[in-house]
């Protein structure tokens, strides 16, 4: 296959999320329809049962599945596909898709998530009449076994190496390595590393994580052919040399993809490299683009505000059973206090259920929690992997000091240390903090600048591709984390 495929037809992750998209929503549809002929066996069965005296074939006359019967599937059973879309809303990344074990994962958990939603409404439901148990349970364990067929033949065929794409790094220095560093790292690989091209002398001939140098600039369009490569990247720091730049145009004119280092390290992470950043490139990303549109930034606050709304009832109902645990485990104080910076830098003030021992910064050493922290107690454990502690938090959102989704609020003395040890560092300032972001549902606690680093990666990734389906993805993905008790 790997002859015969053309390297424009191998498919780029927007693509794949595409097909992924699609496949899934055929089979969830398939799904709902299957759910809604069980229902009706089940209702032709009890009937038969309830009435002895009447015949199988009059029953089923009676209850023949026709348009009549559809007129009695209550209007939101038809969403079900689109609500299954949503549960899934983790397993939609390239990385996470071409994974079997996560692939697995996600879809228990959104069979979880169906099954404690609809128990949820059905318990304060007025009419449960309406809210046919046969048929929610027959969609969620069929749209879970279509699902996950139709995935494993996805990530059956995406794997296929004639499928994959080809990718070819330019520049063999520090920022190729980064790039190579990264794709060993994850498992399945999301496309075909090629190796290298480099025009550096001493570089000729050299292998680095196993990928070969495999010749210069002027033999770029040779190196394409022979390996059918489908991407060119440019891991190049500073200037280009012109035949460097004209063998590229040459490339992209014979239909290949040209990237930049950069994005696909995003596309790889889903992290922004700071340390391969240019000022230039800086200046782009985080000055001009950043602007979000007024239409986003409305919706974005209403969002916040439901959200908070919600929070807070949440909040009112499980305050007593939250004091009391902690009142027992370690007594008062039940709740904490701490100065944190927000957009622009502006200093507010967050509350949080209280989760570390009394006096836990006695010593007067400022420092973050990290993992296993002994400062933690039993109580405050729990609720730190279910994210309870935050929700007093939900106040600072309607308040809107804060957000629903952003980057974590640090505290004042700890962005004055950070950023005079990682590049670009306020630039998370730049946007409102939130109660959960893209770096927290990916990444733990840090306990070093380069796990600092790491995140603020995340961060800047966010602040960059922010959107509202963005937020609202990782929105989902908090309530997963809650499920799983995996706060971090």
């Amino acid at each position: 296959m790997t002859d015969i495929l053309h390297p424009s037809l191998r498919l780029r992750p927007n693509e794949q999320r595409g097909v992924l998209l699609l496949g899934d929503l055929i089979v969830s549809t398939a799904s709902m329809f299957g759910a809604i002929y069980t229902w009706y066996r089940y209702t032709l069965y009890i009937y038969i049962l309830e009435h002895p005296a009447i015949s199988v074939e009059r029953a089923t006359r009676l209850f023949k599945i026709d348009g009549t019967f559809f007129t009695r599937v209550p209007w939101w059973f038809y969403l079900l596909p689109l609500i299954w879309l949503l549960l899934m809303i983790e397993i939609y990344e390239p990385h996470a898709a071409a994974n079997w074990r996560r692939t697995l994962r996600g879809v228990a958990i959104a069979a979880l998530m169906g099954l404690m939603g609809y128990s949820l409404v059905f318990i304060i439901s007025q009419d449960p009449a309406d809210l046919p148990r046969i048929g929610v349970g027959a969609f969620l364990v069929i749209a879970s076994f279509l699902t996950l067929g139709w995935r494993a033949v996805y990530i059956r065929i995406n794997t296929s190496s004639g499928l994959m794409r080809r990718v070819l790094v330019v520049g063999a220095g520090k920022a190729g390595h980064t790039l190579a560093d990264v794709y060993c790292k994850l498992n399945p690989p999301p496309f075909i590393f090629a190796g290298f091209i480099d025009d550096d002398p001493r570089k000729r001939n050299k292998v680095y994580r196993g990928f070969p140098v495999v010749g210069t600039s002027e033999k770029l369009l040779d190196v394409m052919e022979n390996q059918r490569i489908s991407d060119i990247v440019i891991a190049i720091n500073g200037e280009i040399k012109g035949t460097t730049f004209q063998s590229i145009l040459d490339a992209q004119e014979h239909g290949i993809e040209i990237t930049r280092m950069p994005i696909l390290y995003e596309e790889m992470t889903g992290r922004v490299p700071v340390h391969h950043l240019e000022s230039d490139w800086v200046i782009r990303s985080f000055v001009d683009q950043v602007r979000s549109s007024a239409v986003y930034e409305f919706f974005k606050r209403f969002m916040d505000i439901v959200g908070g709304l919600l929070g807070l009832v949440g909040f009112i109902i499980i305050f007593p059973f939250a004091a009391l645990a902690i009142l027992i485990d370690s007594g008062w104080p039940v709740f904490y206090s701490q100065t944190r910076l927000g957009k622009g830098g502006t200093i507010f003030r967050i509350y949080k259920f209280r989760t570390m021992i009394k006096d836990a910064e006695s010593d007067g050493d400022i420092r973050p929690a990290t993992e296993d922290d002994p400062r933690v107690t039993r109580v405050g454990n729990f609720l730190r992997r279910t994210r309870l502690d935050e929700m007093p938090q939900f106040l600072s959102v309607l308040q809107g000091e804060m957000s629903l989704v952003g980057p974590r609020a640090e505290r004042p003395e700890l962005v004055a240390a950070y950023q005079k040890q990682v590049p670009f560092y306020r630039a998370r300032l730049l946007v409102k903090p939130g109660l959960t972001g893209w770096a927290q549902i990916n990444y733990g606690y840090v306990a070093s600048v380069t796990e600092t680093t790491i995140k603020l990666e995340y961060d800047l990734f966010y602040i960059k591709h922010r959107t509202l389906a963005m937020d609202f993805s990782i929105v989902l993905r908090t309530i997963g984390t809650v499920i799983r008790r995996s706060g971090r």
